[in-house]
């Protein structure tokens, strides 16, 4: 059996496009992330932590975890704790490019397969009355960099350069590639 560490509806949703049956069950585990993990490894080392306590109640069955972070200079920009955040973040990223990054783990029994999957985002200039509209629709919460590209975000978005899915949650095909393997092996 499958089993999906995320509560996110975005990453369900994505998972039913490789795996036909699977359960969620969150993941119960402190997501703090310790200084001494490199910016761009803190999705991975996440995902890993909810994989983790995940599979050790359920120790027969496939576990699948994964975290998105938005990074933008030498920022990790996770979700808006408020409306003011969410417009400093969104006025920070306006009319620049910024790394999407999903840490993504695997655990069956004793094997782990993790990874991360890189997608450059490119914002167009946004005026204070967009960020303001955008931010009112209330889209910007519980999503990483105070926007949702698969919903009213995407028309901030002036290009992106690889993976869409990833910029939602969960990067399905190098998931497909990579839980096929975890299946193949003894």
């Amino acid at each position: 059996m499958y089993i999906l560490a995320s509560a996110s509806p975005r990453r369900r949703e994505l998972l039913s496009m490789v795996v036909d049956e699977f359960t969620v069950c969150i993941a119960d585990c402190d997501e703090t992330c310790p200084a001494r993990v490199p910016l761009f490894e803190r999705p991975q080392f996440l995902s890993e932590l909810k994989a983790r306590s995940v599979a050790a109640k359920h120790k027969q069955d496939t576990v699948i975890a994964a975290d998105t972070a938005v990074f933008f200079g030498d920022k990790m920009l996770g979700k808006p704790k408020d409306e003011i955040e969410a417009k400093e973040m969104l006025s920070a990223l306006s009319g620049q490019k910024h790394k999407v990054v999903t840490g993504c783990t695997i655990i069956k029994g004793e094997k782990t397969i993790s990874f991360s999957v890189f997608t450059d985002v490119e914002f167009y200039s946004l005026t204070e009355n967009d960020i303001n509209e955008y931010v009112a629709t209330g889209d910007c919460y519980d999503k990483a960099g105070a926007y949702g590209i698969q919903s009213k975000g995407y028309f901030l978005v002036k290009g992106i350069e690889g993976d869409y899915f990833n910029v939602v949650g969960l990067p399905v095909a190098e998931l497909k590639k990579h839980l096929s393997a975890v299946e193949k092996q003894p």
